[in-house]
């Protein structure tokens, strides 16, 4: 991994001694960035976040902005999920083997992980407006050829388009929630960056299956209303506060490169178990767990292949805002424990043929999937400073989302020779060795001398987050 801690001290070019500017220094915070209070200058400056100078300027307000940006992040992580309760439907409507259906879903990762690569610190110089303009007109266009789709080659052309502007979206949208971070709550940027995404996939799924088993039109409607969305959050992007100002060297951060400052390596490296492991198994549940339901519990209903998904990822969403008061250490290890006991629950359910047993498991691996996301998450939006905030989320997301794709990947290309149950087992297996081997390095870290693993920063305090 190249290495980045030279890019990470270039100076901001926001002025530092401005009280609350997104890029002063402010005061520091727990989980949720730097707790920067937002600008209370006269109200009509640009910098003003009054409600005057949000009627001169015709920007949001800082929290009306935040509550925003939320929204579409739930919005994009909803449209990212909402074709796999269609994957059965196609195959069943065009006659593709799992071969193929493994590459739809492929092809969306790699175009993700892309554009990660390429543009995921692009909003650090150019600012986030422009990224995220960008981001929703490209995921608009997805959508329109979904709407429009009669074959796997738009099919595929379409996935590729939506995770490129997935891919551009996500990592602007989390700096953005760090910039617009409310002062009397300083770790609610990183709550919601751990639930957005898993909230989002939940709605995602659970939507798109009540749509296609109950609705009209089942390969179509449900585009058409993301779609709709779409156009309302590009709307609300053209009123948002810019929180990044634009600095040279904007072209030059298309080169792709990932990197972890420094000084941040140790707390970033010592997440990785974890982060791949919950990702893991929620790519799992993504691209097999409707198949698994139908095939070796006889669900067929659209909506139960939906609800599959939205045990895991609702459940995780709950968890995440529930455990925001915890400390970080706290939650990583409960979050690493009751993912690694889910997962095994889980198995032994798909082993009996025991689907209460199944549907067990999968609730609590989803309390650890959501707990692992908050530590995960809610620990770079609190070390990143603001020059650092695009590339750092860059990297969380190229790990989750290799770690959500490769192996799902290969398990659907297992599952055409072994069968879906030994698939299945293997990968859940794998899942529960990462968990284990994150137990071991917090236990090895905070059995260091000095160490502060396990205690340093809290998510937001109780009552506040």
């Amino acid at each position: 991994m190249p290495d980045s801690s030279a890019a990470a001290v270039i100076p901001d070019s926001r002025p530092p001694d401005r009280p609350g500017h997104p890029g002063s220094t402010g005061r520091p915070s727990s989980f949720g960035g730097t707790g920067h209070a937002p600008s209370t200058g006269h109200p009509g400056s640009p910098g003003g976040t009054g409600h005057l100078g949000s009627m001169i300027h015709g920007r949001l307000s800082h929290p009306v902005a935040f509550a925003a940006v939320t929204a579409i992040f739930m919005l994009f992580a909803a449209a990212s999920s909402a074709p796999s309760p269609l994957y059965v439907v196609y195959q069943q409507e065009w006659g593709f083997s799992a071969t193929t259906l493994t590459l739809v879903f492929a092809v969306y990762v790699l175009a993700l992980i892309g554009s990660l690569v390429v543009v995921g610190a692009l909003s650090d110089y150019v600012g986030r407006r422009p990224v995220l303009a960008g981001a929703i007109a490209l995921e608009a266009v997805a959508l329109a050829a979904f709407i429009g789709a009669g074959n796997v080659t738009v099919l595929l052309a379409a996935r590729i388009a939506q995770g490129f502007a997935t891919g551009a979206a996500l990592t602007t949208l989390g700096a953005t929630l760090v910039d617009l971070n409310p002062p009397h709550a300083p770790g609610r940027a990183g709550v919601v960056n751990s639930v957005a995404p898993v909230g989002g996939l939940a709605l995602g799924a659970l939507g798109c299956g009540a749509l296609v088993q109950y609705a009209p039109a089942p390969t179509r409607l449900v585009f058409a209303l993301l779609l709709l969305g779409m156009g309302l959050a590009g709307v609300v992007v053209a009123r948002l506060p810019e929180t990044s100002a634009r600095r040279p060297g904007g072209l030059a951060s298309l080169a792709p490169r990932l990197g972890v400052p420094a000084r941040l390596r140790p707390d970033v490296y010592a997440l990785i178990p974890i982060l791949v492991a919950s990702w893991a198994l929620g790519g799992l549940y993504l691209s097999l767990g409707p198949s698994v339901a139908a095939s070796l519990f006889g669900l067929a209903n659209h909506l139960v292949g939906g609800l599959v998904v939205t045990l895991l990822c609702g459940t995780g969403a709950v968890t995440a805002f529930a455990l925001r008061s915890w400390p970080t250490g706290r939650v990583l290890r409960a979050g690493a424990l009751l993912l690694t006991a889910g997962t095994a629950l889980t198995l032994a359910g798909v082993e009996a043929h025991g689907m209460a047993l199944a549907a067990a498991g999968t609730v609590i691996a989803g309390v650890g999937f959501g707990a692992s996301a908050l530590a995960c998450f809610g620990t770079m939006a609190r070390l990143a400073a603001p020059a650092e905030r695009g590339e750092l989320f860059s990297v969380a997301y190229v790990i989750a989302y290799l770690a959500f794709s490769l192996p799902a990947v290969a398990a659907g290309l297992a599952s055409t020779y072994a069968g879906l149950r030994a698939t299945a087992l293997v990968y859940g297996l794998a899942v529960v060795a990462l968990g284990l081997t994150t137990l071991a390095i917090q236990r090895i870290r905070s059995a260091r001398p000095g160490s502060t693993s396990g205690q340093r920063g809290r998510l937001a305090r109780p009552g506040r987050g």
